[in-house]
């Protein structure tokens, strides 16, 4: 990425990252795909956000940034794939120029990205992916999603990464997941919170009633009133 005006001159990053965010707003998908090319990562994130403001983040523009160096444009991109199939002030028609395989495919890889930060956005998004009333995905892309979430709560190291997983689990309500929201009630204070949250999508099926009976002891007691409120709503 060249780094000098039109007139010669060398550019700050700050200049570049004003002009990759003016590009959104200018409608000047040229100047917002060159941006992805450039050394900083701030520049390089307000050309991804140009970008998701063009409705343009295409396939092809996805896997470029799926390899990005930096942690910050990984779980940007994240973030983005995430709120695009979001029911939560989502579109009203279907997400454009990326279909949801391909979204699939860079969250899974997010998932397993090294940055704990990156792997907890990319939980998220496959949440609101695999949940999203459009249905992107195929049946074996949704199995895919949920048996890699459910790994993400019992075995991944970073404990905000188990809860956004668990998290997710309960926003798709695959009954596949139950068994690693079940294992997450017993996880660290804030991973039992968010998977006793999570069991409102699984009450009825075998395991969840005995979690919440014991999650009404438990010593969080945020983790209590939760229970307490999904057993007895009108509480």
């Amino acid at each position: 990425m060249n780094t000098t005006s039109d007139h010669g001159r060398p550019t700050t990053p700050q200049t570049r990252r004003r002009e990759a965010a003016l590009a959104g707003h200018r409608n000047d998908l040229a100047a917002a795909m060159a941006f992805l090319g450039d050394p900083d990562p701030g520049v390089r994130t307000a050309a991804l956000g140009a970008l998701v403001r063009l409705d343009a983040l295409g396939s092809e523009s996805v896997v470029v940034l799926v390899a990005d160096g930096a942690p910050s444009v990984r779980r940007r991109l994240a973030e983005e794939l995430g709120r695009r199939w979001s029911a939560i002030g989502g579109p009203q028609d279907p997400p454009g120029p990326s279909g949801g395989g391909s979204d699939h495919g860079a969250l899974v890889i997010l998932l397993g990205d090294p940055d704990g930060l990156v792997a907890e956005a990319a939980a998220w998004a496959l949440g609101e992916l695999a949940s999203s009333e459009f249905e992107p995905l195929s049946a074996a892309e949704r199995r895919t999603v949920v048996a890699l979430l459910g790994t993400a709560v019992t075995d991944h190291d970073d404990p905000l990464v188990r809860e956004a997983a668990a998290a997710a689990l309960g926003a798709v309500g695959d009954p596949n997941g139950l068994p690693a929201v079940l294992a997450a009630t017993k996880d660290k204070p804030a991973v039992r919170r968010r998977a006793v949250i999570a069991l409102a999508a699984f009450l009825g099926e075998a395991g969840v009633d005995e979690a919440l009976q014991r999650a009404t002891e438990d010593r969080d007691w945020q983790v209590r009133q939760a229970a307490s409120v999904l057993l007895d709503p009108h509480r």
